[in-house]
């Protein structure tokens, strides 16, 4: 039995979801809602031409084509749309983040108390092969307990949507949430903690300065150095640039403990690198040796093509179409997670604009 997949929002995202879809077996897209009459007939053609194609997601939930929904709009849909799809009982992959506002992040998480069909939200960084590499490194108890974690992304900057829509914290939450949340989630995952207090510096000094759409100018930090303390004494530190494109390594997650630590090393994206298919590396630094193994991550060629985020949308989506398969379960990355990536990076954007640190009250 073919499981059918709704997809929401057409854009650059939604159809990296299309691209990895189409490996898997036993899923297809079967209806594609998007209002861009070009980014929707761009979807359309990239999924083969079968899926029934909507200008208004609202006519997709009413003709009933979908066994599950995948949601890839713009972050200021994501409230209304979730909204609506939760009073029904159908499984959701939402596109981080879960929402742009804390508020409309907890009633989400409110409301998902009450179904018995997963939401998950789509935190795609967790399912990297170095990432996943240097998870198992820990688990295995290479370095020790967890002491602290550094994470630098030294990227391109935000890529021309269609409105222009991520060029404005109104519609985004800003940058410390529409492109941190992943990072907030990873060091939650990493340090098996809770974080407490946020401190962030962060300024908007290079991208997208001179760009005006319909008489507003672009409010999106485009730099920022944030620190995080945890409840178990645990620290995370970010270094974030956007405009650094010529780095090789696009993200170093480095997570260090009392025997050593282990260092994921990620490319950007492979039209950077001239048809080269760049790999992804793992060091692992032995305290006690002060010797350093590095091992390179092989990637399928065609699940590398069929995104920007080195196979890891693809990963998510083998878990998640096993989830709504089996019928039941629990999301991995649930709206709890959501809650806090938004909490996080509210609080850092916060923190960055009055210039102290934010405590974090409880969220739930």
């Amino acid at each position: 039995m073919t499981i059918r997949y709704g997809l929401i929002g057409a854009g650059m995202m939604g159809q990296e979801h299309i691209r990895n879809i189409a490996l898997l077996d036993g899923v297809a897209i079967t209806a594609i809602a998007d209002p861009d009459d070009t980014m929707r007939d761009a979807a359309r053609q990239l999924q083969g031409g079968t899926a029934r194609a909507f200008a208004d997601w609202r006519d997709m939930l009413s003709a009933d084509l979908c066994d599950a929904y995948v949601i890839a709009s713009p972050n200021d849909a994501h409230h209304e749309t979730l909204r609506t799809l939760m009073r029904g009982e159908k499984p959701i992959l939402c596109e981080k983040p879960l929402c742009t506002t804390l508020d409309h992040c907890r009633e989400i998480a409110a409301l998902q108390a009450t179904r018995r069909a997963p939401l998950w939200v789509g935190m795609e960084y967790r399912y990297m092969p170095p990432v996943q590499r240097l998870l198992e490194t820990v688990q295995a108890g290479t370095i020790g307990r967890p002491i602290m974690l550094s994470i630098r992304e030294h990227r391109f900057p935000f890529l021309p949507k269609v409105g222009e829509w991520n060029r404005f914290s109104r519609r985004t939450g800003g940058t410390l949430v529409e492109k941190c949340c992943h990072f907030w989630d990873l060091m939650r995952l990493m340090l098996r903690s809770d974080p407490i207090r946020v401190y962030a510096s962060a300024g908007c000094d290079i991208n997208h300065l001179d760009r005006i759409y319909e008489g507003e100018s672009s409010d999106m930090t485009d730099n920022a150095f944030v620190i995080l303390d945890f409840a178990n004494g645990t620290r995370g530190m970010l270094d974030l640039c956007m405009f650094a494109e010529g780095s090789r390594w696009q993200e170093v997650i480095t997570l260090t403990g009392p025997k050593g630590s282990v260092e994921a090393r990620i490319p950007g994206p492979p039209r950077f690198f001239r048809g080269e298919l760049p790999e992804s590396e793992v060091a692992i630094s032995d305290r006690a040796s002060g010797i350093e193994h590095v091992s390179t991550i092989p990637m399928d060629p065609a699940i590398l093509a069929a995104g920007d985020h080195h196979g890891a949308t693809y990963y998510q989506h083998v878990r998640f179409a096993d989830l709504v398969q089996r019928g039941r379960g629990h999301a991995e990355v649930d709206a709890s997670d959501g809650v806090w990536s938004v909490l996080v990076g509210a609080a850092a954007e916060e923190s960055a604009r009055v210039g102290r640190a934010i405590d974090l009250a409880p969220h739930g």
